[in-house]
């Protein structure tokens, strides 16, 4: 059972703010949306039942007529990391009890989170350019991937990945993968055609199906990977487009990995800055994307290209023109999220979305607030424009689901356990497991809006 919703204040009504906003009042929640642009929030009220307020996050007239000193949560998500801040501390001098969340993108207050937060009173800041870079790299660590995403403190990672033709996976049941080829780890949904199922064990694949698993360790999705034909060597070049603050944050994460990087922006300014932030990194002032210059560049023989610029329009190019002449690993970054379904059907493969980022860490920050005593929501991951959900719960003490085997329990349909992690071992379960105080758990689901494991149940 959902627990009742939040009074949620969210100022901004950018991108961040309306996928927030949508997400949030679907879930229950009662949001209050401020922004100085009258436009952009007559633009929200087409779309959210919220109410909306123009005018500034940090101007106390404003904040007291939000009802700031009932209200639970304060999200700030404007354009501006100072107003961002600004915003939090102000409502917490208002309201020592509210839970305050920042997005701050600067570089410069990279290493001074940890300071901000303790002396600005402010619970979590979010720095959605910074996460995209971490998703990036991973996959430049494991190309065969279409996207990775980490849970149980890096503990576990649900792979995603495209069967291909000829595949030992094709034509295959779940069950008879898990008892032949599949056995440490488990399959957690299945996209085919552009529709999202939580597979059981009669479940059929198909080569074109876009799988997520789920492994045991590293050493394990390695292992299959390299049994079903993929490659699993990390790339060893990159070429970077665009020299922004995703940028510099892969480029610097890659270089210390041992990866050659190189990086094409247009701006002359902003090459000398790269220059001396990232010495070892190869800078090239010029438009990224003349295909003359990307040739110059090494783009046929690169190991892997990622698109980075402002324009998703040029990302997207890139990321066409890079499939066409090479076989480089391509990661593509898109800012706007209006029209996933076409942006899946251009198989542009991997894909990272700095906007859905910043509203999963949010929303599971909200969902852990929300949750009971006994279990407690630490990561959201949606799959497929919200068709799926992969949640972890810290299960913190005793409850329904608690100390019986996994097959005596009446779990709905839609909904897999996929890892529990007991004691600091990862299982992956079967129907004998149980599942103890102490444990991390993590299950897939269709369903939405769970905060409590206890919400698997029938």
């Amino acid at each position: 059972m959902s627990k009742p919703g939040f009074r949620i204040i969210v100022v901004g009504a950018g991108k961040v703010g309306k996928t927030l906003t949508k997400r949030l009042t679907d879930e229950g929640h009662n949001l209050i949306v401020i922004d100085r642009s009258e436009s952009k929030l007559e633009e929200l009220s087409n779309q959210c039942d919220c109410l909306l307020l123009p005018g500034s996050g940090a101007s106390h007239a404003t904040l007291e007529e939000a009802g700031i000193a009932n209200a639970n949560v304060m999200i700030a998500v404007t354009d501006s990391d100072e107003l961002n801040l600004l915003c939090c501390t102000i409502a917490k001098q208002f309201n020592p009890d509210i839970s305050t969340i920042a997005r701050v993108r600067n570089p410069d207050y990279g290493s001074e989170i940890p300071y901000l937060m303790n002396r600005l009173a402010i619970d979590r800041i979010i720095n959605p350019e910074y996460e995209a870079a971490i998703d990036a790299a991973r996959l430049l660590f494991l190309p065969a991937a279409m996207s990775i995403n980490s849970f149980a403190h890096g503990n576990a990672e649900i792979v995603k990945i495209e069967i291909p033709e000829g595949s030992i996976l094709d034509n295959n049941t779940i069950a008879y993968l898990g008892k032949n080829i599949t056995n440490d780890l488990v399959i957690v949904d299945v996209e085919r055609d552009g529709v999202l199922t939580i597979p059981n064990g009669d479940f059929v694949l198909k080569s074109g199906d876009i799988i997520s698993f789920v492994s045991s360790s590293r050493k394990v999705c390695l292992g299959f990977l390299k049994k079903i034909g993929f490659n699993t060597k990390s790339v060893r070049n990159t070429i970077i487009i665009g020299g922004g603050k995703s940028a510099y944050y892969l480029a610097d994460q890659l270089i210390k990995s041992g990866i050659d990087v190189k990086i094409i922006e247009k701006s002359n300014a902003r090459c000398e800055e790269l220059s001396v932030l990232l010495p070892k990194a190869t800078i090239i002032n010029a438009d990224g994307t003349d295909s003359e210059l990307l040739d110059e560049a090494g783009i046929k023989s690169t190991d892997s290209l990622v698109a980075l610029t402002g324009i998703d329009e040029e990302n997207i190019m890139l990321t066409l023109h890079a499939k066409q002449v090479s076989k480089a690993k391509v990661v593509t970054k898109i800012n706007r999220i209006t029209f996933t379904k076409v942006i899946n059907n251009l198989n542009l493969g991997s894909v990272i979305y700095p906007k859905y980022i910043t509203a999963e860490t949010i929303i599971s920050y909200i969902r852990a607030k929300q949750a009971s005593r006994g279990s407690n929501v630490e990561t959201v991951y949606q799959f497929l424009d919200g068709q799926g959900e992969a949640i972890e719960f810290k299960v913190k003490e005793a409850s329904a689901i608690t100390g019986i085997p996994l097959k005596d329990l009446k779990i709905k349909t839609g909904v897999i356990v996929s890892f529990i992690i007991h004691d600091g071992r990862l299982i992956i379960p079967t129907g004998t497991d149980c599942i103890s105080e102490g444990d991390s758990v993590m299950i897939v689901t269709s369903h939405k809006g769970f905060t409590e494991l206890t919400d698997i149940l029938q």
